[in-house]
């Protein structure tokens, strides 16, 4: 089972850094461990990666799971080397560091929605000069937002940063935030708790990477045996998701994933996992080059990335080789 010692909720930032840092000690007189840092909390979100990791451990891939306040700081512990890979989109962080961390497998692409409390606002011109939340900093989330004030030709007072789309939609209905960015789970309580009360404000052309897996070059070039594992076992268990999206619910019961999730959150597994099959949200094939150049556009019209898109080049940004490498032997879909 993964060994996500910081699995429970209630834990404070400084407990999770705490943690963080005895865990690393640990591993270093241990056997090697796979470490993943996840800039987010323990979720529904995530309940289809734990299975894939769990899928990966009987394979004989020990993970180490740990969860971060943000995507900034996880994206920091896989450059300083305290975790070997990350979860999220660090395009700008890539383009800005010099040690070279690379993007090689695409989990999902971006799925959400824009809330506004109706009483306040109605569409994106209300926006003008108002405060809006996001799930942190460098996120799709953000990306999408400062997109949007691009192309609606409004500027934010301030962008803050609330981790987790739950807690952005706790925020929403308990009148903390009047407008922020939700997922598909976030949007459908909305509508069954306060019917009428938020506007879904409307998305166009907006096609890139939400989440990805990535590490630091050397790390990919030594341990291609776990990480060809660990890609593997993603696209298996994605490939299974968009298939049958209820199946998540009967892994969370046999692993014993996130076993103190509350009823309501328990009920919505499979409708959300439904809706984001439906919305084929997870990549068969795991992105590689073409998710790269869709990205390309994206963060760089969201102001992620500095310069000409026409210019980046793919393996600057990812490392192909693993992905190529086992859809050799599980074919593309």
């Amino acid at each position: 089972m993964l060994k996500d010692f910081t699995r429970r909720w209630g834990l404070s930032v400084t407990a999770l850094a705490v943690g963080f840092g005895l865990t690393l000690a640990a591993a270093s007189q241990a056997e090697a461990k796979v470490r993943v840092a996840y800039g987010d909390i323990a979720s529904v979100e995530n309940l289809h990666l734990l299975a894939a990791f769990e899928l990966a451990e009987q394979k004989g891939v020990e993970i180490e799971m740990t969860y971060l306040k943000s995507e900034d700081i996880a994206a920091q512990a896989v450059v300083s080397g305290q975790a070997d890979i990350g979860v999220g989109g660090p395009y700008a962080l890539i383009q800005k560091v010099k040690v070279p961390v690379r993007l090689f497998l695409q989990l999902s692409t971006l799925r959400f929605y824009p809330a506004v409390n109706a009483e306040f606002y109605k569409t994106w011109k209300d926006l003008n000069g108002q405060e809006v939340a996001v799930h942190s900093r460098g996120s799709g989330t953000e990306a999408i937002m400062k997109l949007m004030e691009d192309k609606q030709g409004i500027k934010f007072s301030k962008i803050s940063y609330i981790p987790g789309s739950e807690v952005r939609t706790g925020a929403l209905l308990q009148g903390n935030v009047k407008a922020t960015i939700v997922d598909s789970a976030g949007r459908r309580l909305l509508q069954e708790k306060a019917p009428g009360k938020f506007i879904i404000l409307p998305l166009d052309g907006v096609n890139a990477t939400d989440e990805a897996l990535f590490a630091r070059q050397d790390f990919l070039d030594k341990n291609q045996k776990e990480v060809d594992i660990i890609v593997e076992s993603v696209l298996t268990t994605w490939r299974e998701v968009t298939k049958n999206p209820a199946i998540v619910a009967e892994w969370r019961a046999k692993y014993k994933l996130l076993p103190d999730l509350p009823a309501d959150q328990v009920a919505e597994i499979t409708p959300y996992f439904t809706e984001l099959a439906q919305g084929k949200a997870f990549p068969p094939n795991g992105g590689g080059a073409a998710a790269a150049k869709d990205d390309f556009a994206f963060y760089s019209l969201s102001g992620q990335l500095q310069g000409d898109p026409a210019s980046f080049k793919v393996e600057d940004f990812w490392a192909l080789e693993p992905l190529n490498r086992v859809l050799g032997k599980v074919g593309t879909n």
